[in-house]
């Protein structure tokens, strides 16, 4: 992961359905643009967001780019959670 807080990133709501629509299907823009109710330029910002928090990977398709859910940049959120139910 890069330098952005990926906790930051998760703590907005649209991102995490972003996040949530992607782990069903990797998604351009316009299609998580057409679930939420914010503009296609919106949702670049937001994946930019999660791109520099590095729990997203995007992969070029002809002029699209297709953006998937990053599953190793979960751990470290996993494992920093988990120390709370784990009674150490």
């Amino acid at each position: 992961m890069s330098g952005a807080d990926p906790f930051h990133a998760i703590a907005d709501p649209h991102r995490r359905t972003m996040l949530e629509a992607m782990r069903r299907s990797p998604s351009t823009v316009g299609q998580l643009a057409e679930i939420l109710p914010v503009s296609r330029p919106a949702v670049s910002q937001h994946m930019k967001i999660l791109l520099d928090a590095g729990l997203v990977s995007a992969k070029a398709e002809g002029t699209r780019r297709i953006y998937s859910v990053n599953d190793a940049a979960f751990l470290p959120l996993n494992i920093w959670l988990d120390q709370f139910w784990s009674g150490d």
